[in-house]
């Protein structure tokens, strides 16, 4: 019987041709290609809110594809840039936005931000690493989770790091065995037991990730055997990770739209 963890080891472990398996699929080559061929002719950030396709791929690749409508907020993360430590994206406890104002740099670049390496084949590199992820969810979740940690473990430096990522928070208390209740805690106790519970540094070792992983998975497999589970419940939907409350308030505080 194939097990969580000897499908994601199978995904993980030549994940070069995994990817170059996602990339050839014809939905993925075709968004590519499209991509490709617009985001050097966009300048500005109206440039790119005024591009569908564009904004959906982009966003898609960073992760934040369930955040495509609050385009108030994703114009504040651009606008801003990562340079000041007052940027929006730099006071938001999730990475994904610094990431994406870090591939499409126009506070920094300008008009030349869409030109640079990063901004062209790197985001094509992340959409097609979320679009691995998500087809492994269609068929085992705790495999979409796996492969997620093991992308983001590296970025974890502090115990909110975990708190603020759903997905990064489901591996961690599953494989610390904690109760659905402790994410009610209060964040700041949270943070305090998970880093005495953890030596976060230990995140950066490819074989220490590996071990807390098979460790995760093994216990995922007992946790969630019930046909009643709903495996996406985690993700807020099949295409993204859930939204905290603190984000949502920073949403509702921003005029929705664009501009």
């Amino acid at each position: 019987m194939t097990t969580t963890y000897t499908s994601y080891k199978s995904i993980s472990a030549d994940l070069g041709k995994s990817l170059e398996r996602v990339a050839k699929q014809p939905d993925v080559a075709r968004e590519t290609e499209y991509y490709l061929s617009k985001i050097g002719d966009i300048k500005t950030v109206d440039d790119f809110f005024a591009d569908s396709r564009v904004y959906n791929y982009a966003l898609k690749a960073h992760g934040l594809e369930d955040m495509a409508y609050a385009k108030a907020f994703i114009r504040k993360v651009l606008t801003e840039g990562i340079d000041s430590e007052d940027a929006f994206a730099k006071k938001l406890t999730d990475s994904r936005y610094a990431g994406l104002a870090e591939s499409l740099n126009f506070a920094r670049q300008g008009e030349a931000a869409t030109s640079f390496d990063r901004a062209q084949k790197g985001v094509v590199e992340k959409y097609n690493r979320e679009t691995l992820e998500q087809n492994a969810g269609s068929d085992n979740t705790g495999v979409r989770l796996a492969l997620y940690f093991e992308r983001m473990a590296p970025t974890i430096t502090t115990g909110y790091a975990i708190i603020a990522d759903d997905a990064i928070s489901q591996v961690v208390r599953t494989a610390l065995q904690l109760p659905d209740e402790f994410a009610a805690m209060d964040v700041d106790r949270q943070s305090e037991f998970l880093e005495d519970a953890i030596d976060l540094k230990d995140f950066q070792s490819p074989e220490k990730r590996s071990s807390f992983l098979e460790r995760f998975t093994a216990l995922w497999e007992l946790k969630n055997s019930s046909d009643t589970y709903d495996p996406l419940a985690v993700f807020g939907s099949s295409s993204g990770y859930g939204i905290s409350s603190d984000l949502l308030i920073s949403i509702n505080s921003l005029k929705l739209g664009g501009r």
